[in-house]
């Protein structure tokens, strides 16, 4: 059950009400598949009591599968020790997860509507887009004003 929470609601800059911010982190780790476990222990600290089990584990997997893609694909060939920014909100509906890199844009969208109707069944490689589009709400993929890339997740928690 969730908790009783007072929660006010927010206006952001597209004019979209949404609630306040319950909980947040923001870090950098190194662009290695080895800071994985640095990644899901930020990520652990979050966690509450009410989040469903199934969304949470939804969340984390997606978490792990979006940090795996800008280090194998992003950060290809970027040194390692440019670092991979993650920004985690929680609010009493929802998570969102941003995950910034460094590496050439990639046309995310393009991606996931030319493999739409893709039989990847037996695909060894290529099913985390996939999978993040089924998990999250909201899956995007922008370069930003300062030339990195933001991969934003958001999913909203199953009703009670």
């Amino acid at each position: 059950m969730r908790p009783n929470l007072s929660v006010s609601t927010l206006v952001d800059s597209r004019g979209f009400e949404s609630l306040s911010v319950l909980q947040q982190i923001s870090f950098k780790v190194k662009s290695n598949l080895k800071a994985l476990d640095e990644v899901l222990g930020h990520f652990d600290k979050i966690n509450q009591p009410w989040i469903p089990k199934k969304d949470w584990l939804q969340c984390q997997l997606a978490l792990a599968e979006g940090f795996t893609n800008a280090v194998r694909h992003a950060h290809r060939d970027i040194p390692s020790d440019v670092f991979v920014e993650i920004e985690i909100k929680l609010t009493s509906d929802s998570l969102e997860m941003r995950i910034w890199d460094f590496g050439p844009f990639f046309d995310l969208q393009g991606f996931l509507k030319a493999n739409t109707n893709e039989d990847n069944r037996f695909a060894g490689h290529g099913q985390g887009l996939p999978i993040l589009q089924k998990i999250a709400a909201q899956l995007t993929y922008e370069r930003t004003d300062d030339e990195r890339n933001c991969l934003l997740i958001v999913k909203n928690f199953s009703l009670p």
